[in-house]
């Protein structure tokens, strides 16, 4: 039956629903089992498989998360209503929870568990009519093949509702259904821009275009306008090359600086044919970003001509991939696949994470069933692909190139600039927001590693998949159409691949100990390094990683040192002499090449430079440090250089030799900002704020950022958070609790989460404690009816357990301290937030050079500097909108008062005793008078 012919002779939809019970897990150990005959049972995780096989498989949410919180191994035959969202509702946001579902579907929300259980029929239900309704819409022409399909493959628990739903319960299979790209749009490639101009965008102007896009009635904020102001002096045209207009601009939570610096951003774009680049550190702010830009370009189709999302290629789906895996895939994995089939149709720009994508999808399958279907090897090949001209990235690249606006991350324009330029080129004007990261994304850009990984990830590259079946092609198969009309690529390619093999093998993690006779030279130099780092590191603990200087050097690792370096040397040269002879065949005018021919070339010559022979440059260089004298002690080094052995579960997992610069704002300024005309740098951190000298604080700032390392001097502007923080916020240190008994902090936080009734947000600043208080203080939690959800327990990732944290008004949330970035959750979801201690940085051998040398004498004030930021960053998580309320608690007695000097003005924090800081806390929560809760003596 064809599509077409399906639709003339459907029936009239109908509401068709599984026969099982509902089945809710609102804590870990608890369950609420509601059968369809309106029987509730609260049965014990023990009693609940007999219960199933009474009633069949029941209707649940997220079935991972919930046999995790059962202690289950499993829940065979689930009938999972994400994935019924997922295919009535593809692309479409929903937190992974019934009541988040229930928010989604705008139905009532549930108040208790035995609510949830009875709700989750009609939120399939409600889908199902939804679906029903949209039955002939385009993006469900295939819909019933689809199902059926999978009806045949897995019987799938849904199937039946769906082709009720669409009124074709007997659709026959078919897996041209899985056939997505076949329906997706071809890009075309437009002529060249003309060059863009330089007209100024003045202060007034972006006054102006803010109030446009406000629109009339918005609420005035004087320092949104003043801030647009000072943005605009970085779309003015630079003077000299490789001086840009730098503008370092703090805005305080709540000036409204997005709207801010969108306004001559935008204004500057649209005069100069030109687009401006506005770099995040985070995914979150990335959505954010696009949200807000609805208010600029509130028309769809506009907003998709001017705003174009850019992220490196391993976040998008890979057509090839997904073909590839459609073509071989064995029938469990094809539930997951036909998901990305729906969402594939309905995808605004392809992207995988952090996008339209629901991250829940992926915890749904076996690992691996979603998440490989990304570019994450560096497999592409480009023009030789099929789907080459659907390729999403390939759309976003070319969509960016007309655009207005471009939303990416720190991470991508650094990463592009260290390759040269990367796929969108270089851009003239740069917006980075989330600014006081900087340093951390240049940090992680501009540096190599020596590992295991890295040199078994280039082994796999020029050699592809040695044994088994697996997607990964090498070089060899990469440049095969080109082989047979150009033999004299074939001796080097040769000496490639037997250069290749001298780097790790599969399986090199589980050979440690093995006799090192006839090893290969990579596999020799991981040895020696780990036998340094067990020999030289002071961490005795085997679950934790381990590093140590990297001189004076260990007697095995010179000579194993020397070993790899010319073995890397050895596969250099041969790469080398490769690509001049594919660029010598591109330059040749005798060769009469087809256009793909060219894109080919230019492709193939650009991976051997970038997946190849950069790594290769920098491992040599590495490697040559190790016969050079060691620096003088106390000379400050260029680059920091040490051996480090990483583990998982006691298990020695990789080694190797690691090279960060000292200061990696070097790179940044000299490789991203010198070439810009104009760089904007915003935050509502940027200054140490308890620095009483003024021009002490923003040199400071300027050093963080990079801006100290360019020749001009930068703007400066700081506008104040608009918000109260003394009448609606409140600070505690609590002094009566050890802060290393778990027992402690678990009894701790759950007297302040009950006293607060949920809406909490615990930090911790290692997992292993998480997971201690996690367990102690779930249960008591779940006897009071607050949900818990834990990153590094829950079977969720961080973004899905944020988007249930918002969304569960009521609940509460424990995570790392590096959740704190992530959470962005305005009103009463976040009203409560708890560090076990102060957060600071992490004794490391970097860190440590980095005190030394970056703190202007003053290493014990460099951490005190990063330690108020994280608190201050965590603060400012609590006040997101001028009527939210929240208690900040550290859990730490030993917290030095220095540290809390940098919270907002208005805040003064009080040390106080565990039972009367659960009195405040539930006094200043609960809306008693001010006048109730000054009972501790405040901070001098």
């Amino acid at each position: 039956m064809t599509a077409t012919k399906g639709r003339n002779d459907a029936l009239p939809p109908r509401l068709v629903l599984p026969s099982g019970p509902a089945l809710v897990a609102p804590a870990p150990g608890s369950a609420a089992l509601l059968t369809p005959d309106g029987e509730l049972f609260t049965p014990r995780p023990a009693e609940l498989p007999e219960l199933l096989r009474e009633f069949g498989p029941p209707i649940l949410v997220h079935a991972p998360a919930t046999a995790r919180r059962l202690g289950l191994s499993g829940l065979p035959g689930a009938c999972d209503l994400l994935e019924l969202f997922a295919f009535c509702l593809p692309a479409q946001p929903a937190p992974p929870t019934p009541r988040g579902l229930a928010l989604a579907l705008d139905l009532p929300a549930p108040g208790d568990a035995e609510a949830a259980a009875a709700l989750l029929p009609e939120i399939a239900a409600e889908l199902l009519r939804r679906l029903a309704r949209a039955r002939h819409a385009p993006l469900n022409r295939d819909a019933a093949m689809l199902a059926a399909r999978l009806r045949q493959a897995n019987d799938w628990p849904w199937a039946d509702s769906v082709l009720a739903a669409l009124g074709q319960p007997a659709a026959r299979p078919s897996a041209d259904a899985l056939k997505v790209w076949r329906q997706l749009a071809e890009w075309e490639d437009a002529g060249p821009p003309p060059p863009p101009a330089s007209h100024p965008v003045a202060p007034a102007e972006a006054r102006a275009r803010l109030a446009e896009i406000l629109g009339e009635g918005a609420e005035q904020r004087p320092s949104q306008a003043d801030f647009a102001s000072a943005a605009s002096l970085a779309f003015t045209p630079r003077e000299l090359a490789g001086e840009p207009r730098l503008v370092l601009a703090e805005a305080g939570t709540g000036t409204g600086k997005t709207l801010g610096y969108v306004a001559p951003a935008s204004l500057w774009a649209e005069r100069n044919g030109a687009p401006v680049w506005i770099a995040t550190y985070t995914r979150n702010l990335q959505r954010q970003l696009d949200q807000e830009l609805a208010r600029l370009y509130p028309e769809p189709e506009e907003r998709r001509r001017k705003v174009v999302i850019r992220k490196g290629r391993e976040n998008y789906l890979c057509l090839l991939n997904y073909d590839e895996a459609v073509s071989g895939a064995m029938p469990g994995r094809l539930t997951a696949l036909a998901l990305v089939a729906r969402w594939a149709l309905a995808t605004r720009d392809g992207d995988l994470l952090g996008g339209d994508f629901p991250g829940w999808l992926v915890e749904l399958f076996p690992p691996g069933s979603i998440s490989l279907l990304a570019d994450r090897r560096g497999e592409c090949i480009h023009s030789a692909c099929p789907h080459w001209k659907r390729c999403y990235v390939e759309h976003s690249i070319r969509r960016a190139a007309g655009a207005h606006l471009v939303v990416a991350n720190h991470a991508l324009v650094m990463v592009q600039a260290a390759l040269g330029g990367g796929e969108d080129g270089p851009a003239l004007r740069y917006v980075f927001d989330e600014g006081h990261h900087l340093f951390d994304a240049a940090d992680g850009a501009f540096s190599a590693a020596l590992c295991g990984a890295e040199m078994a990830e280039l082994r796999r590259w020029l050699l592809g998949q040695e044994g088994g079946r697996s997607r990964a092609r090498g070089l060899r198969r990469r440049l095969e159409e080109m082989l047979a009309q150009h033999p004299a690529l074939l001796p080097p390619l040769d000496l490639v691949e037997h250069a290749a093999r001298a780097l790790p093998g599969a399986g090199w993690w589980d050979r440690w100990d093995e006799a090192e006779d006839g090893a290969a030279p990579g596999e020799a130099f991981l040895r020696a390094a780990r036998t340094q780092v067990l020999a030289r590191s002071a961490e005795a603990d085997p679950l934790y990683d381990a590093e140590c200087d990297l001189h004076p050097l260990h007697a095995d690792l010179p000579g194993a040192a020397a070993a790899l370096e010319t073995a890397l040397e050895a596969l250099r040269d041969p790469l080398k002499y490769l690509a001049k002879l594919l660029a010598g065949i591109l330059e040749d005018p005798d060769q009469e090449l087809e256009t793909g021919d060219r894109i080919r070339l230019e492709t193939a010559i650009r991976s051997v430079e970038r997946r190849a022979l950069m790594p290769l440059t920098a491992w040599t260089a590495m490697l040559r440090q190790l016969r050079e004298a060691p620096a003088e002690p106390g000379q400050r080094p260029t680059f920091v250089d040490w051996l480090a052995l990483s583990r998982r579960e006691g298990r020695d997992i990789d080694a190797g030799l690691h090279r960060h610069w000292l200061d990696p704002t070097v790179p940044f300024a000299t490789q991203v900002a010198a070439p810009a005309h104009g760089v904007l740098i915003a935050s509502a951190t940027l200054r140490d704020a308890a620095r009483h000298d003024p021009e002490a604080a923003w040199r400071e700032a300027e050093a963080r950022t990079g801006v100290q390392h360019l020749p001009n001097p930068a703007i400066r502007a700081a506008l104040p958070s608009p918000f109260d923080y003394a009448a609606n916020t409140r600070a505690f240190i609590v002094e009566d609790l050890s802060r290393d008994s778990p027992a402690q902090v678990a009894a701790a936080m759950q007297q302040l989460f009950l006293a607060a009734g949920g809406g909490a947000l615990g930090l911790f600043t290692a997992i292993r404690r998480l997971r201690e208080v996690h367990a102690r203080l779930a249960p008591a939690l779940a006897e009071a009816g607050i949900p818990l959800y834990a990153q590094h327990v829950d079977a969720m990732d961080s973004a899905t357990l944020v988007d249930i944290f918002r969304a569960e008004e009521d609940s509460c949330l424990l995570g790392t301290d590096a959740l704190r970035d992530g959470v962005d959750v305005p009103g009463r979801a976040l009203r409560l937030l708890v560090f076990d201690r102060v957060p600071w940085p992490r004794p490391s051998i970097l860190h440590r050079e980095r005190r030394i040398h970056l703190s202007g004498g003053r290493p014990s004030a460099y951490d005190d500097a990063i330690a108020r930021h994280r608190l201050r960053q965590a603060f400012g998580r609590l006040i997101r909108r001028a009527d939210d309320r929240g208690v900040f608690v550290l859990l730490d007695p030993r917290t030095p008062s220095r540290l809390l000097a940098g919270l907002p003005d208005g805040v003064t924090p009080q040390r106080l005793g565990l039972a009367e800081a659960v009195r405040q806390t539930a006094a200043f929560l609960g809306g008693r008078p001010a006048g109730a809760i000054e009972a501790a003596p405040a901070l001098r």
